[in-house]
């Protein structure tokens, strides 16, 4: 494991880190119509999932800077992040992970990211931004996996962002026997229910669907490729739009853009249908969200989230 000691170095290190992050937000504005638009002249649709692209409206370059955050898959990856059980027994500790952050940047923890192994496969709970620092730090999270509390600890690895339809439960209610439900709902309609745990990933090892997956994926990062002035997107399949994720900066968005496209593609894959919706509807919904701040806090409020620091919205997540 990594450590640091607690130099001057570190501490201003982590000082400029933290004034950056919120410094550029405070320079490039909230998200709404004024510093933000959705690109409907480049709509990109593979099967059963369409993606409309959301860029700034001025300054890209200056929004391609990066405010010095890590997303929780890159630094899984880079070893610079380490995810534990936060003790033993399951009524105290399923609910919460801790995170040590061992980098010299910040960390960005997103509310449907799942993280699978431990003592059972987890979902976080809750958009969260931890600093670099030597000390432990917890996020809350959601079991994914019911059936299943091993007594002894697997290495945690990164399972991607769920699927809109769970991470949508997830948010509306935070409740453990409502994300059991919708997985084993969702398991069943997959007829998968031979899997005794229960664990939302088990419908991910299927060869013939991740091949599948993979085509979507392959398609869209295509697209995505050169492309560095796009902040977010909106998805539909079938007849309506099935969620929305926007970022303050292009770097957050493009650190978390294959995670977040596997979980909308398994949505689309799996639970979605050819897409049948025009423009309108889903100008009208992002109308909701971009219009102005009054409109975006009452729409996203009922119908997703927004994190915020420092007064500053970092992410917003509809469905």
């Amino acid at each position: 494991m990594v450590t640091f000691e607690k130099s001057p170095l570190f501490a201003l290190k982590h000082l400029l880190s933290i004034s950056f992050l919120f410094g550029f937000a405070t320079a490039f504005g909230q998200i709404t119509y004024e510093s933000v638009y959705v690109d409907y002249d480049s709509v990109w649709q593979f099967k059963n999932l369409r993606i409309y692209p959301i860029r700034p409206r001025a300054n890209p370059g200056r929004a391609n800077q990066s405010p010095g955050v890590l997303s929780l898959s890159q630094a899984i990856q880079q070893g610079v992040a380490t995810v534990t059980e936060r003790g033993t027994a399951s009524t105290e500790n399923v609910h919460w992970l801790r995170i040590n952050n061992h980098s010299d940047k910040s960390l960005f923890v997103s509310s449907g990211e799942v993280i699978s192994g431990g003592r059972q496969d987890r979902m976080v709970a809750r958009d969260t931004i931890l600093s670099p620092s030597i000390k432990d730090q917890y996020v809350p999270v959601m079991c994914v996996e019911e059936g299943r509390w091993s007594e002894k600890e697997k290495k945690f690895a990164y399972g991607n962002f769920a699927n809109p339809y769970l991470r949508k439960v997830l948010d509306e209610s935070k409740n453990q026997v409502l994300i059991w439900k919708e997985i084993g709902n969702q398991l069943g309609q997959l007829d998968n229910r031979k899997n005794k745990t229960l664990a939302y990933l088990s419908h991910t090892m299927d060869k013939k669907m991740m091949m599948i997956g993979d085509e979507y994926l392959n398609y869209f990062k295509e697209k995505f490729k050169g492309d560095s002035s796009i902040l977010g997107f909106v998805s539909v399949s079938g007849n309506r739009v099935i969620g929305c994720d926007i970022f303050a900066w292009t770097d957050l968005f493009y650190n978390q853009l294959e995670p977040l496209l596997r979980g909308y593609i398994d949505g689309a894959i799996y639970f979605g249908a050819p897409v049948s919706l025009p423009n309108e509807p889903v100008k009208e919904y992002m109308d909701k969200i971009l219009t102005d701040e009054k409109s975006q806090e009452d729409f996203v409020g009922k119908n997703g989230k927004l994190f915020k620091q420092d007064g500053k919205v970092i992410h917003i997540n509809t469905f």
